[in-house]
């Protein structure tokens, strides 16, 4: 189909005549799997709350417990705007590293630096993990003309990049150095 300057559109996108059903598809699909994903954390991050021994982690997980069940109802939102039903599709990749941060939990003495070491190296790669998906889920919104969704997705994204630094300056700063000097 041309557009008004008589060429084939770069993209088609769900505004354009004949969207690409699959590809809107393969979105729904990312958006349903991170929102299993984020309802899971809703549930995991407690334990890793309850492990923790410092305190400033403690507190950034805590904080960002609260912030993912805001990006739950974000992605209501999502699903909303896009007149789709509120539905999760497990997340096999999140299942994964939540059951290697208990095994990570569970190999560890409890009230040390070392444990606070794992946890952080495990909530990064959840937080690696939401920041690749989200990130390309926001992107791909924009392909779609899906902007109103794109603009959500972008602003849960900047949430989890921030979490992740968060997380590196605890380590930098705390952690990591009494994890070094325990016996």
């Amino acid at each position: 189909m041309e557009n008004a300057s008589g060429t084939e559109p770069k993209f088609k996108t769900k505004t354009s005549a004949g969207a690409e059903p699959a590809l809107m598809e393969l979105f729904l699909d990312g958006i349903r799997d991170i929102y299993w994903a984020e309802n899971h954390l809703v549930k995991a991050l407690p334990k890793m709350i309850q492990a923790a021994t410092s305190g400033k982690l403690s507190a950034a997980i805590e904080e960002h417990l609260t912030q993912t069940a805001g990006h739950v109802k974000r992605l209501e939102q999502v699903f909303e705007l896009l007149g789709e039903k509120a539905i999760a599709k497990k997340c096999d990749a999140m299942e994964g590293i939540s059951k290697e941060a208990e095994g990570i939990v569970e190999s560890t003495d409890a009230g040390t630096a070392t444990r606070d070491v794992g946890i952080i190296l495990a909530s990064q790669k959840v937080e690696h993990y939401e920041i690749a998906s989200y990130g390309g889920l926001a992107q791909l919104a924009v392909t779609l003309g899906l902007d109103d969704v794109a603009e959500i997705l972008n602003t849960t994204l900047a949430e989890e990049k921030k979490a992740d630094a968060l997380l590196t300056e605890i380590a930098e700063n705390e952690v990591n150095y009494k994890a070094a000097d325990e016996a």
